[in-house]
């Protein structure tokens, strides 16, 4: 797909978009299949490659279903039914839980098939969707209250074929260009180095076990020498002859500080290797990587007619490292209050996207982000899998949490934060559970 409309498009939008990643490309969806004029400005072209791990959870899945791409997914994807987890001499298969809002299921897909999907779908209820098109600056920008982001009347954007800018003009401009966001740095955005940063690496093999049903977490890497590093890893098959092999961190602290993800990633593919046929001859190229704040650790997310979405406002659950999920639900919320103010003609209701946000993850990440202070320490983190893998039924819980599938059971996020601290107290040692409750930066 390349230019999916005009290069000549310029406006005014009632919306402009920039970014065309999963927060992006629905809040694309979301709001023209509302009627309004969207403008969705994305600097590649699909297909695209993008480094990820490729699952989608049964999070992402509801958010595709929602917007009509299931059965696209599942004919370019791979349907998996639950997670494989290992580590410290244990493992433990586990199925998707069962909930009332979510499938019991998962896919997997790259994203050089996916992402093309969903911005194809926003063009086919009404979005113009601008390939190859960087938003280099703000245009007409102005200062916003105190706390807040700036806000502009519009992008700056350069066709990256021919080296021509123009201006493209909006009422609301949506900020959804990544964890690197350009524009979202021109608002104000900055991030709150405290707390937990990710870091990611994967690579492609081609495997005889590329359709198994479950995706595979491992919870210890070992070194040449049999001792623990640092770090988790993962197995996803991609149901066509692949599996996308790859290994992250989840903190920022001393612990993980310095390690070399290019050598964390040979020491897991040395460890799983002879199970999974993956050596240099099956390999398909050259690891890619990068970091992810997350957490919501970029702020602020709103200005006068300004919002960030996705990576940008850092919507990576610290739990996993899982962001297509959030991505998807932070562009639907996004859309939810641009629509609410474009109706109502006044931009206060952007506050509701804030609030929203704040509702749906604070208290769950504030857990998980003290969650990811605790597991960077070596001996906690061994204990804790080590004994967890052994008993299903604390495994199956963790499991609900760490993917964010508990059930609501009409209870409010509040509630739903401290029935996870509660879960998690239930799980980890005496030293792990007072070290979550004193957690300091998040009071």
């Amino acid at each position: 797909m390349t230019e999916l409309d005009s290069p000549l498009a310029s406006g005014p939008f009632d919306v402009v978009i920039v970014g065309g990643g999963p927060s992006g490309s629905s809040a694309a969806y979301w709001l023209a299949n509302a009627g309004w004029s969207v403008c969705l400005v994305e600097k590649k072209t699909y297909p695209r490659e993008k480094t990820c791990g490729d699952g989608l959870t049964p999070r992402s899945v509801r958010q595709l279903a929602d917007m009509g791409l299931e059965s696209e997914v599942a004919a370019h994807g791979h349907k998996y039914h639950g997670l494989r987890a290992f580590g410290f001499g244990a493992s433990i298969a586990m199925q998707w839980p069962e909930h009332e809002n979510f499938p019991n299921y998962g896919y997997t897909i790259t994203r050089f098939n996916l992402d093309g999907l969903v911005a194809e779908r926003a063009h086919s209820v009404g979005a113009t969707v601008l390939t190859g098109t960087e938003a280099v600056d703000l245009y007409e920008p102005f200062d916003g209250a105190d706390g807040d982001l700036r806000g502009a009347r519009g992008v700056v954007v350069k066709d990256k074929a021919t080296g021509t800018t123009r201006v493209i003009e909006g009422r609301y401009l949506l900020v959804g260009d990544g964890q690197n966001s350009r524009i979202g740095r021109a608002l104000g955005a900055q991030r709150n180095r405290e707390w937990p940063m990710g870091m990611a690496l994967r690579g492609y093999y081609t495997s005889d076990r590329h359709d198994e049903p479950w995706i595979d977490s491992h919870l210890d890497i070992r070194d040449p020498k049999g001792d623990v590093v640092p770090g988790y890893g993962w197995i996803f098959p991609l149901g066509d002859g692949r599996v996308n092999v790859g290994v992250g961190l989840l903190s920022t602290d001393r612990a993980w500080k310095g390690v070399n993800t290019t050598k964390l990633q040979d020491y897991f593919v040395a460890q799983v290797g002879d199970e999974w046929g993956l050596n240099e001859s099956t390999s398909c190229g050259t690891p890619t990587g990068g970091r992810l704040p997350m957490g919501l650790a970029i702020g602020p997310r709103r200005g006068a007619n300004t919002l960030t979405i996705g990576d940008a406002t850092a919507t990576v659950n610290p739990f996993n490292g899982e962001g297509i999920a959030y991505g998807y639900e932070s562009g639907r919320l996004a859309a939810a209050a641009v629509g609410a103010a474009l109706a109502e003609n006044d931009a206060s209701h952007l506050r509701l996207y804030e609030e929203n946000l704040e509702a749906a993850y604070g208290d769950y990440y504030k857990v998980a982000r003290a969650f990811v202070r605790i597991i960077s320490e070596p001996e906690i983190l061994a204990v804790c899998v080590g004994a967890g893998l052994r008993v299903k039924p604390v495994m199956k819980e963790l499991l609900a949490i760490m993917a964010n599938l508990m059930r609501n059971d009409r209870q409010g996020p509040a509630e739903l934060g401290y029935r996870a601290l509660v879960k998690l107290a239930d799980a980890l040692p005496e030293r792990a559970f007072s070290m979550l409750t004193s957690e300091k930066v998040d009071a």
